[in-house]
């Protein structure tokens, strides 16, 4: 059989087409799908940049750590650093004050509360094997009847479960190290990044900003500010609320007779700068004092003035004195809090309220362009001019 003529073969290729239907291949994928595809592979780009950045972050810690700290330090004395400067203080002068007067506070707290836990330890062990041996004597002859084995496995399984706890806060992917070395290499270069924040922040965030193209540069800089400021009314008023939380709780351990009154108090304050987390954890160490050293009734008066502390820092203190500079709300500083400590372990819970402030603050700023209607003008603002000697600011 003879194959059909070219000619009819083309007549029946063009019959063939006009018959076909045309398929447009993106009008056949779903909208839906199509906008479900676009924010997917968006997300996927986002996260592996923000795994990279966290990789990095993991692979210097030696000196994100310091950074961070030094940074946090620097909020925390900055009020303080900026009112000698407002008041013509030398800078020199301003800044050596600061850092001495920090490190002074820092040490005479952890001074005192190593006198008194080094005056009391010995009748505070003693009082605690005590009660430990009543309470075993009690869930032995009480109403559960248990048996010295089951009172030891318990026990045992409770203290692996609280070492493995303390190792994962501890020997966090964030930690600085465990060594003397690292440590000491650690304070002095906190120290070192300290003095140079306060000595010469000014031009260091004009390089900075100088990194960007020059278009995006007032948008930096507000967005920077923005953050800055967040960042200093968090801390400042974390270090108030962790003073009166400390002091609250310290003076009722006191008046309870409690032991140990002046390292609850010191703890207290160290654990009110990691939220909600560290107000619950050494809450729970000041009545556990009070349990195994004076009993039911004084635990319970102490878990009541605990109790009562809490919720006034929580419903009175931060409401007005945080206002709306710090938009985060408690469920997302719980989980930030917690992401956090499984991150990085405790540095993690330490900064994961502060960075996510300045984040949160600096893509609003961002997003609704707010450098464009303030009305400032770049490199302008708190965090610069407090810092930028008063002839280089006429030269700007």
């Amino acid at each position: 059989m003879s194959d059909p003529a070219p000619e009819s073969r083309g007549s029946f290729l063009d019959a063939l087409r006009r018959r076909t239907v045309t398929i447009d291949a993106p009008s056949a994928v779903p909208n839906a799908l199509r906008i479900a595809t676009s924010y997917a592979w968006r997300l996927l780009v986002l996260a592996a940049a923000i795994g990279v950045v966290i990789w990095l972050v993991i692979q210097l810690k030696l000196l994100v750590i310091p950074l961070l700290i030094a940074i946090l330090i620097t909020a925390l004395t900055w009020p303080a650093f900026t009112f000698m400067l407002r008041h013509r203080w030398p800078r020199w002068l301003a800044i050596v004050v600061t850092v001495i007067g920090t490190i002074a506070i820092v040490g005479g707290l952890f001074w005192v509360a190593v006198w008194q836990i080094t005056r009391d330890f010995r009748s505070v062990q003693e009082r605690t094997v005590a009660s430990a041996e009543q309470f075993r004597q009690f869930l032995i002859d009480g109403p559960l009847h248990l048996t010295a084995a089951q009172i030891d496995d318990g026990l045992a399984q409770a203290i692996d479960f609280a070492q493995q706890q303390a190792q994962v806060l501890w020997t966090g992917a964030l930690a600085v190290g465990s060594t003397v070395g690292h440590v000491v290499t650690g304070l002095l270069l906190t120290i070192f990044i300290l003095l140079c924040i306060l000595a010469d922040g000014g031009r260091i965030w004009q390089w900075t900003t100088r990194l960007f193209p020059k278009d995006a540069r007032p948008a930096v800089d507000g967005a920077g500010r923005a953050g800055w400021r967040t960042v200093v009314t968090y801390a400042r008023t974390q270090l108030l609320v962790a003073t009166i939380d400390a002091v609250g709780i310290g003076i009722s351990a006191f008046f309870l007779g409690v032991p140990l009154a002046i390292p609850i108090g010191v703890l207290v304050f160290l654990g009110a700068f990691i939220p909600f987390v560290g107000a619950v954890l050494t809450g729970a160490v000041a009545v556990f004092i009070a349990l195994v050293y004076n009993g039911p009734w004084i635990a319970l008066w102490m878990l009541i003035f605990v109790l009562l502390v809490q919720q006034i820092e929580s419903h009175i203190l931060q409401p007005i004195l945080m206002g709306s500079a710090v938009k985060v709300h408690p469920l997302a500083v719980v989980l930030v809090v917690a992401g956090g400590a499984m991150v990085g372990g405790i540095p993690g819970a330490l900064f994961a309220v502060p960075l996510a402030a300045f984040v949160n603050v600096v893509a609003v700023y961002l997003s609704s362009r707010a450098w464009t209607t303030v009305g400032e003008q770049p490199l302008t603002g708190d965090l610069i001019w407090s810092t930028v000697p008063r002839k280089e600011r006429k030269k700007a």
